[in-house]
């Protein structure tokens, strides 16, 4: 049995519950959660896994029972299953800033990092006319953010091995300061997955644009949680998961973005039939469509990409915006390392994640010595996060659902594992 919170600890908390219960209480966002399947549990893993909205099983039900059950093939066009990588699409365009027609929904993050890698190499080269006479220097590296999840390394190193490129690995402050004319690509997070940090995306991409080398960036800890702004900054490449912020469900597929002005000269690297400009006249030459239908590769995973845009329907409440999600996510961890500072024991855990603002994304991470046997017991308490080797407890913090009460009862319950 844990021990009670010091006599101080316990005033402190009286008072924090108390305003955590006001903050609920004027949060605009709050009816939200009840469009969710949630219990007693405090979800704070939502950076791994978004909670089920709660209207998903019936649409599935419709999908598999009378979509597929009944109309069966004529569903690919009746049901619109042949449109849904595009229409899908163009409902997480507005989540990550961008216009209709520049985002195609399918394959996972892995499979679309590699796609939009080896594409940004072939269209520097295209630039650069492959160092050749007249040409410029030859655009033969790539640079990766060294703090990356780890298979997005993987990937470059691989797209760097097909196209005769040299991979650096570097931090994304150091990114300024490795660019050079041999630059061909750069492949970068938005938010870092281990410490929630939030890289300048405009900065880093106006850095990229300046040497002649082309963006491609990382949402999975961005999109859904805070503004993204693709078009604005003039982002060229950009991939993101479904399944954290946009609640998509386990496994649902990955989306690639390519900017609209770049969708002509997007040459993927794994050309399918469904990228083809006619997908059914099954020619043995292969032929890009044109828009960002060449980001497709195969047959799409119906199920799980029609689950997602059943999920996509709760964006569409009254009051729900990125600025005003953005905004619950910031006041929510702040409110959980004011929480965080006034229960657990001084010394006991140290936040590796900014204190600013603009440096932060949706999640906190706290180090702490034993951080894998605090997280079993927390989640044996009822409060789930979750943990990254060696020494991190993270914590996710999803505004659609997650309220100021959850808040305040983690921090609660962590200061009591910790003792």
């Amino acid at each position: 049995m844990s021990e009670p919170l010091d006599p101080a600890g316990e005033a402190a908390a009286v008072d924090l519950a108390g305003e955590a219960r006001r903050l609920d209480a004027a949060d605009a966002l709050a009816p939200l959660r009840e469009r969710f399947v949630l219990d007693d549990v405090t979800y704070l893993d939502g950076n791994s896994l978004g909670a089920l909205p709660a209207h998903v099983p019936a649409r599935v039900d419709d999908v598999v029972r009378r979509q597929w059950g009944e109309l069966r093939i004529r569903s690919w066009e009746e049901s619109g299953w042949w449109t849904a990588p595009e229409r899908i699409g163009d409902r997480i365009a507005p989540l990550v800033g961008a216009a209709a027609g520049q985002i195609v929904v399918g394959d996972s993050t892995s499979v679309n990092v590699f796609k939009a890698l080896v594409a940004a190499v072939r269209m520097a080269r295209e630039d650069a006319g492959d160092g050749g006479e007249g040409g410029g220097a030859v655009r033969d590296e790539i640079l990766v953010d060294a703090t990356t999840f780890p298979t997005d390394g993987y990937i470059a190193e691989s797209a760097a091995r097909m196209t005769g490129c040299a991979l650096r690995a570097v931090t994304p402050a150091e990114v300024p300061g490795a660019l050079g004319d041999r630059t061909a690509a750069v492949l970068l997070n938005h938010v870092d997955y281990r410490t929630g940090r939030l890289h300048d995306l405009p900065g880093l991409t106006r850095a990229v644009h300046a040497c002649g080398a082309y963006a491609v960036w990382d949402l999975c800890h961005s999109a859904g949680a805070l503004p993204v702004g693709l078009d604005e900054h003039g982002v060229d490449l950009a991939v993101g998961c479904t399944y954290k912020y946009l609640n998509g469900g386990p496994g649902s597929p990955a989306y690639l973005y390519v900017r609209r002005d770049l969708q002509p000269r997007f040459d993927s690297p794994l050309p399918g039939w469904n990228s083809h400009a006619e997908p059914f006249g099954m020619r043995s030459a292969y032929a890009p469509a044109s828009g960002a239908v060449r980001g497709r590769v195969g047959t799409p995973d119906i199920l799980s990409l029609l689950a997602l845009e059943a999920a996509l329907d709760v964006w569409d409440a009254d009051g729900v915006s990125v600025a005003a999600v953005r905004a619950k996510s910031l006041a929510l961890t702040d409110f959980f390392l004011r929480c965080v500072g006034a229960y657990v024991p001084a010394g006991r855990v140290e936040s590796v994640t900014p204190a600013a603002h603009a440096e932060r994304g949706s999640q906190v991470a706290l180090r702490c010595d034993d951080a894998g046997e605090v997280m079993k017991r927390l989640v044996e308490s009822g409060v789930v996060g979750d943990f990254r080797a060696p020494d991190v407890l993270r914590f996710g913090f999803t505004p659609l659902y997650v309220g100021f009460a959850d808040v305040e009862r983690a921090a609660r319950v962590l200061a009591r594992t910790l003792g």
